[in-house]
């Protein structure tokens, strides 16, 4: 392999990286990871705890339902880790819409919900 094939190569796979955003779709991805820990962190150490001082479980997490079979086998129900993923997700999701609202009003992102002007 000579040296202009792999440079050529080389300029192919970062222009390839450019074009298709990859660098900049890495890092989000790590910013959303950390974001999403944060946000968990938010739910499970304030929000369940708050919300539990209403609750007679004492925390969201806890809440459950024993349901007993006819066979007289009882089964756990564990909605209150379901309600806090939702309260977790909704949490997210808005943090993401806002996101996408100041980017689009900057006219730094593309507004998807205009319709296309002809």
């Amino acid at each position: 392999m000579s040296i202009n094939n792999s440079k050529s190569f080389t300029q192919e796979f970062f222009g390839f990286l450019k074009t298709f955003g990859i660098i900049g779709l890495a890092i989000a991805f790590v910013i959303g990871a950390a974001a999403s820990k944060l946000v968990t962190s938010l739910v499970s150490d304030i929000v369940n705890p708050t919300v539990g001082l209403f609750l007679p479980a004492g925390d969201l997490e806890k809440m459950s339902a024993n349901i007993t079979s006819v066979s007289g086998a009882t089964s756990q129900f564990k909605y209150g880790d379901l309600v806090a993923n939702i309260i977790d997700f909704v949490i997210i999701a808005l943090i993401v819409f806002a996101a996408y609202k100041f980017l689009s009003k900057h006219n730094l992102v593309e507004d998807k919900t205009k319709p296309e002007s002809k």
